[in-house]
């Protein structure tokens, strides 16, 4: 009995010993503390935590000064430039103002798609000043600060007249017109005049140039070569690394590319409307346009005789050459259509996503094709909904309203168990 005692006490000593040693090794292994600086992006960029009422997010500003060049542009002539500069190349839609009430946005999203489920993480806004080029920039470090983002983007944006994108009619606008709706608020963009840069420099450089995507431009036009930048398309996986692993050092080569993005948009602003507005250049541009006109006349002559592919074919010269936005839109909707008849729904999907994501006559019906491929080949119900209840907003006809209820009662019934 003794010796069953005595080696119970051994074992008690043993395991008593082994719990303190793994204690002392939990303790010197134990994890940072969770506010370590590298969550905090302020360690990393300047810039500071900006509060108002819906809540907090980051704001940081940087100057490109005005004796400094991008590439072969000069930050500062940017601005001496004319205050009529825009209404060439903005169709005379644009009315003369000066330089420092222009706005020049660009956005930085989870995903390029589009839709109610992405979210514009950081948005940059530039301003010509006296003293240089500078770049403010709005950046959502969780999704709980979209709200705060938000209001402040409207707050900044009541210094300016004109809005100036890079695409920003088709993507940057809408998408930031749907996150304003989804928090319940109005969009600040109805009172801006907006120049869309892309079009104007499709109509200069479509036929000279394999791309005219901004980077392409910068390096062709502007002679400006990147160094260790971040490629846009890697953007969103960067940011939801970041919203994983809480290290703020990930988003630092985002922000700069954001900026360059502006600065360079505004370098470009300086170089494509004086290009419409010499005579070289304006004959250029009536040329192209005439083409154009041509070409989509003729088009849609071989489409009325069911010449389908090369009316197709026609239709895609005429926009590569350049057309007025109307016909444009027009020209964008028959192809929309041809690609569709020709059993080609993935192509057609497309130009109907364009023209469903800018203002245009056709909005309303290319959200409405969007509705019947999700509902009919996708058997995707609640996008269907979602896009007609889009389209209601820009036409409330009946056929829509047909749709909208109907979709409604498919969501609405219970869906059939499966049984084992």
């Amino acid at each position: 009995m003794q010796d069953v005692e005595a080696q119970l006490a051994r074992l008690r000593e043993r395991i008593a010993a082994i719990d303190s040693k793994f204690a002392a090794r939990q303790a010197s292994t134990a994890a940072p503390a969770p506010h370590a600086a590298r969550w905090f992006i302020e360690e990393w960029s300047h810039g500071e935590v900006v509060g108002n009422e819906f809540g907090e997010h980051f704001q940081t500003e940087r100057l490109f000064a005005r004796h400094k060049r991008h590439g072969s542009a000069d930050i500062g002539e940017l601005a001496e430039l004319p205050h009529d500069l825009l209404d060439a190349v903005g169709e005379n839609e644009i009315p003369a103002g000066p330089p420092d009430r222009w706005a020049f946005l660009d956005t930085e999203t989870t995903g390029l798609a589009g839709g109610c489920g992405t979210y514009a993480f950081l948005i940059g806004v530039g301003r010509i000043t006296r003293e240089g080029f500078r770049v403010r920039q709005f950046l959502m470090r969780e999704y709980v600060e979209e709200g705060s983002l938000l209001a402040a983007l409207e707050s900044h944006l009541a210094d300016f007249d004109v809005l100036i994108t890079y695409n920003g009619k088709t993507y940057d606008q809408p998408l930031l017109e749907t996150r304003y709706r989804m928090a319940w608020r109005k969009p600040p963009f109805a009172r801006l005049h907006h120049l869309d840069l892309l079009h104007g420099a499709r109509r200069l450089w479509k036929l000279r140039m394999e791309s005219c995507r901004l980077i392409q431009l910068e390096q062709q036009i502007l002679g400006f070569e990147r160094e260790g930048d971040l490629p846009g398309e890697l953007i969103p996986h960067v940011y939801f690394d970041y919203l994983r692993t809480r290290e703020a050092q990930h988003l630092v080569p985002i922000l700069h590319h954001n900026a360059i993005d502006i600065l360079t948009l505004a370098c470009l602003t300086a170089i494509v409307p004086a290009a419409f507005r010499s005579t070289d250049s304006e004959s250029l541009s009536r040329v192209g346009v005439r083409r154009g006109e041509e070409l989509a006349g003729l088009a849609r002559w071989l489409q009325s005789s069911a010449e389908n592919e090369q009316a197709l074919e026609l239709f895609r010269r005429a926009v590569q050459a350049g057309l007025p936005d109307a016909l444009l839109f027009r020209s964008l909707w028959d192809i929309a259509l041809l690609e569709k008849k020709l059993k080609r729904p993935h192509a057609a999907l497309q130009v109907f996503t364009e023209l469903a994501g800018c203002r245009n006559e056709y909005r309303a019906r290319a959200l409405e094709e969007l509705a019947k491929h999700y509902e009919h080949e996708e058997n995707n119900c609640s996008l269907a909904l979602e896009f007609t209840n889009q389209a209601l907003r820009y036409e409330n006809s009946s056929a829509l309203q047909h749709r909208q209820a109907r979709l409604d009662r498919r969501l609405s019934k219970p869906k059939a168990r499966r049984l084992l």
